[in-house]
């Protein structure tokens, strides 16, 4: 579902083990040789040749090693290595410099024995501040009010050393911040001076959004080599580590999720993107929800969305084995619902046929043993991967009658409504809302909000109080800039729309990469609603009308707290996180060709 259309993912087996004196000082010619000359130099379409690459930055480069593009290469190499000859194919005559060496030593707080707990305090913990997925602050947690928001200015910047590309959604609890990295590195800061605590190199690089279980004083995360990490919240110091998926391209994209003693997580892939390759044997990864134990990462139970193991199923014409049934991942961070003792995740499609009755729906499990208590299937038939979108004649693994693509990407938000009833708001690729009950996944209501597509709909997110959903439509590949976007709040009693607000006009102009979709997930405190947009701004609406109230545009060079230089760009995935009377949010989702960016933000009224 989510690629870049330059990069092309390559199966192959990890690297082999190097010698002590090649590990400590990396040759990037002799990686390139061994492991990306037989795909980059053999002409093999649509792989990029060593010439296209060599006109990247080499952060890019080390960011598709690291991350979503080439993770399945970059997961036999070091850290030191995936820098080396991302140096090497970008002509940058050294290996890019390890992350911390960017970082002054001015950047580091200095040690407060003021602060008794820097973990108490207003939170936005994780995907959304609860269990419901809401995206919804309270006015107490967020400090702010709806007169405030217009009064908003930049408090710090800090900028990401080492990526082309931002990362994931930040955290709040109590005086810190904690905010992955596409090069794998978790930052830990303080809340109101942006100053560094602590940062942590995980193997991979790191999309899901942390979660801090307090009680246990720990900080947890996934990375793109489907790793899930749980390390001191206080001091960075790894507690364990466990893989949770051996498939070579399973990664962990959404938020991983706290309740009670243990951590659930949801896993996903890109084997879509390599099936757009005649050698690949399209496919065999089905998505998981996986709940450990907190306290030492054990496995307690695994559920595949696809209980059925991929089968041989044919050939392509090129004499590559076609496997199935496969896909059905959950790309985001699962939903917790204590009072029915279930949690609930939303999957994407199939990748290759035959198509399964648990794709692009939503799904119901037991907590305490996974079984699965129901599942609700939005659009059968949807058999898709990437070699979908090439020239009828190169189409070779594309599924006979493929779907449309209409993942879920967003997570199921489990609301009460003004009467004291539940419902379960799920929004889809297609720019379908649906309203389910959440007891037997009965079908309430559902809406169109807006067109679908590759990167149509509904994409990483919305927000939802008592009275309405508020969502939030890209359409970034269906229509061009002020058409694309735009938002809407929809009525939680029958699915009806309260108001629409139109997508921005000509906040594009002069500037390559930009779209006005609406792609990244939505947030909100009462009274006001965050969206941001692949223009590079930063919108606040009036909850009760659409108007804009707030409008901060990223794109510009900052001066940031750790000296390293970022600029801001498209705002996809992540959204914002709002605590303690400050929001944060990360610019620059480069994916697509949008515009690139490195740089938290932090707001406040108090701020320059």
């Amino acid at each position: 579902m989510r690629i870049a259309a330059w990069i092309v993912v390559v199966t192959t087996t990890g690297l082999a083990a190097l010698p002590a004196a090649a590990q400590q000082a990396p040759n990037g010619e002799r990686i390139y040789a061994e492991q990306c000359a037989r795909c980059h130099d053999a002409g093999i379409a649509p792989v990029p040749t060593r010439e296209a690459l060599g006109v990247l930055m080499p952060e890019i480069i080390e960011n598709a090693l690291s991350t979503f593009g080439m993770n399945n290469i970059g997961e036999g190499m070091s850290h030191a290595e995936r820098r080396a000859v991302a140096g090497y194919v970008a002509g940058a005559p050294d290996a890019l410099p390890a992350p911390l060496d960017i970082i002054p030593a001015h950047a580091y707080c200095a040690a407060n024995p003021n602060i008794a707990n820097p973990l108490a305090g207003p939170a936005w913990n994780g995907w959304s501040p609860g269990l419901s997925n809401s995206r919804m602050q309270s006015a107490e947690a967020a400090g702010l009010t709806t007169a405030d928001v217009p009064n908003l200015k930049l408090k710090w910047a800090f900028g990401v050393p080492g990526v082309a590309s931002s990362g994931s959604q930040a955290t709040v609890v109590g005086e810190r911040v904690f905010v992955g990295s596409r090069n794998g590195m978790l930052y830990s800061l303080d809340r109101e001076t942006g100053c560094l605590v602590f940062a942590f190199e995980a193997d991979g690089g790191i999309r899901s959004t942390p979660v801090v279980a307090e009680d246990a004083g720990l900080v947890f995360f996934g990375d793109s080599f489907a790793r899930v990490y749980a390390l001191d919240a206080l001091t960075g110091e790894e507690r364990w580590k466990i893989e949770v998926d051996d498939h070579q391209i399973a990664m962990i994209t959404g938020g991983t999720a706290y309740y009670d003693g243990r951590l659930y997580v949801p896993v996903s892939s890109i084997e879509e993107s390599p099936a757009s390759m005649p050698t690949y044997e399209c496919c065999t990864f089905r998505g998981s929800l996986v709940a450990l134990a907190a306290d030492s990462g054990d496995l307690i139970w695994k559920t595949r969305t696809i209980s059925r193991g991929p089968e041989p199923t044919g050939e392509n014409r090129y004499g590559a084995r076609s496997w199935g049934p496969s896909g059905a991942a959950i790309w985001s961070a699962p939903t917790i619902d204590p009072a029915r003792n279930r949690i609930y995740a939303t999957t994407g499609d199939n990748y290759s046929n035959p198509p399964t009755p648990t794709s692009d729906a939503i799904m119901a499990f037991d907590l305490d043993s996974g079984g699965v208590l129901w599942t609700r299937q939005t659009l059968p038939g949807d058999a898709w991967n990437v070699s979908c979108l090439a020239e009828t004649n190169d189409r070779f693994n594309c599924p006979e009658d493929a779907g449309p693509d209409y993942d879920f990407g967003s997570s199921a938000v489990l609301a009460t409504r003004a009467d004291g009833s539940s419902i379960l708001l799920a929004g889809q690729k297609s720019g379908m809302l649906y309203g389910i009950d959440p007891d037997d996944g009965e079908l309430i209501w559902e809406r169109n909000v807006g067109g679908g597509g590759v990167l149509g709909g509904i994409e990483w997110g919305f927000a939802a109080d008592g009275e309405a959903a508020y969502v939030a439509v890209s359409e970034a590949f269906e229509k061009p800039a002020g058409e694309a976007g735009g938002i809407a709040a929809v009525d939680l009693r029958d699915g009806s729309i309260v108001w629409e607000a139109p997508p921005a006009q000509g906040s594009c102009e002069n500037r390559n990469g930009c779209n006005t979709a609406q792609p990244a997930a939505v947030s909100a405190i009462p009274g006001v609603i965050f969206s941001g947009s692949i223009d590079g701004h930063l919108r606040a609406y009036d909850a009760a009308t659409g108007e804009v109230v707030w409008d901060y545009d990223t794109v510009r060079e900052y001066g940031t707290v750790n000296g390293v230089p970022a600029h801001g760009g498209a705002m996809n995935g992540p959204g914002v996180s709002v605590a303690g009377g400050m929001v944060f949010v990360s610019a620059g989702y480069s994916s697509f060709g949008y515009m690139p960016g490195n740089v938290l933000l932090a707001f406040s009224v108090d701020g320059e």
